[in-house]
């Protein structure tokens, strides 16, 4: 969208806000992409607005002959589609598995301008600019575990169990927070969220009542052209109180032998998923255990990229590869098998996936995590927290970091 006709000066740093709240008045869809300016192999997330009123069919979503934008998520319970699974835990609230829009209109912010795909006009930037910002908004919400420490540690040895019988040798286990709210502002809690924790995959999304509010650091999938890429992320260490100990704590992550193990198991899992739809030979490791660092962590990311077939389709892809492997482990199918038994709540959106896929065919998509997912009706929201477990983790440093890739959320949610 970089090189569309019309072009205009970004009016004011509040002017985005005002965006989204203009949008929430006038639109049932609308989501709002941030790359925070990220250095992150292959790009961040374009920093893009959508908003639109026409939800997509399945037939529509899975189509590959569109003229337009689709712009949604594809849950984590999906995966029942794909294989023969199910999703018998409890549900906060209800989810659509998948929901896409097609905008109405889209917008890119590059530097001090707007790109826009129709032109903007006089009556529609002032209706932007007359848009009131809220003094008083809630982004407050009572939260809790849904599990107890004690039991998080029980799982922790029950899942270790499965490693030495041979039934998986990692599995990204999860625990939710979850709460309810009289009134709750997701727009405000968003750009709250995203001043404690600005990431490449930072993204606002509104269907209708229910709202995400994503902080990510993970790409799950880019295509451009016949190029695909995936960049699971396993491997992670909080960042130091000084320059000192943030060097050697990243020093720390560069070497840990378990956590190269953690990210190497899922990088194969990943290479095995492309190899499904891509050009023999063509599967390579770009970068394996690159170290990059966030606000408050580092975190140890590999890229694998390849060519796709010719005639490959969107569904052959997800088919293939979804979900993630980051967010189940290895073996795939039999490790989230474990997972349904061990875990306490369906997953819904959380560590299911959010993207864009443009008019010709391209598309970035991001792993949903630390992220908050409401519905407005029903006046609930979660969000979950996991890590990889394997045979020689501990129980207590994972759970410690399940703490630390809450933390922001949960300063989101205190309201303070």
């Amino acid at each position: 969208m970089k090189h569309s006709t019309y072009v205009y000066p970004i009016p004011n740093p509040s002017w985005i806000e005002k965006l989204c709240r203009w949008a929430d008045l006038h639109f049932d869809f609308f989501a709002y992409t941030n790359g925070n300016n990220h250095q992150y192999p292959e790009g961040p997330f374009a920093t893009c607005f959508y908003a639109g009123n026409r939800l997509l069919t399945e037939e529509e979503i899975w189509s590959e002959s569109t003229d337009f934008k689709k712009v949604g998520i594809i849950g984590y319970d999906f995966k029942n589609r794909l294989e023969k699974l199910k999703s018998e835990n409890p549900a906060f609230f209800y989810l659509p598995e998948i929901c896409f829009f097609t905008p109405s209109f889209s917008l890119e912010f590059e530097g001090e301008n707007i790109h826009s795909d129709i032109e903007l006009t006089e009556e529609f930037l002032k209706a932007i600019e007359e848009t009131e910002l809220p003094t008083n908004s809630k982004t407050s919400g009572n939260v809790h575990p849904q599990i107890t420490e004690e039991k998080y540690t029980e799982t922790v040895k029950t899942i270790q169990d499965h490693i030495i019988e041979g039934n998986t040798y990692e599995s990204n286990f999860c625990q939710a927070y979850s709460g309810s709210f009289d009134s709750w502002d997701p727009i405000a809690s968003y750009f709250k969220l995203n001043v404690l924790s600005p990431m490449p995959f930072s993204t606002l999304l509104k269907a209708k009542s229910q709202w995400l509010i994503s902080a990510s650091p993970e790409r799950f999938l880019k295509k451009t052209g016949n190029k695909i890429i995936a960049q699971p992320i396993k491997g992670t260490i909080k960042r130091g109180e000084s320059n000192a100990e943030d060097a050697l704590n990243k020093e720390t992550l560069a070497k840990s032998e378990k956590e190269q193990a953690e990210n190497l198991m899922i990088t194969d899992l990943m290479r095995n998923d492309l190899s499904k739809v891509s050009n023999t030979g063509s599967v390579k490791v770009t970068e394996l255990f690159g170290i990059y660092p966030f606000p408050r962590v580092f975190q140890m990311i590999s890229t694998i990229a390849s060519e796709l077939k010719d005639g490959v389709r969107f569904s052959d892809i997800i088919q293939a590869s979804f979900p993630m492997g980051s967010m189940t482990g290895a073996p795939k199918i039999r490790t989230m098998e474990i997972i349904e038994e061990l875990e306490s709540f369906k997953r819904g959106w959380f560590s299911g996936s959010f993207g864009v896929i443009e008019k010709n065919g391209d598309f970035d998509f991001s792993v949903i995590i630390r992220s908050i997912i409401a519905d407005l009706d029903v006046k609930k929201l979660y969000f979950g927290v996991g890590s990889a477990i394997t045979y020689d983790a501990n129980s207590t440093q994972e759970y410690e970091e399940c703490k630390l890739k809450a933390q922001a959320i949960l300063e989101v949610l205190s309201g303070e």
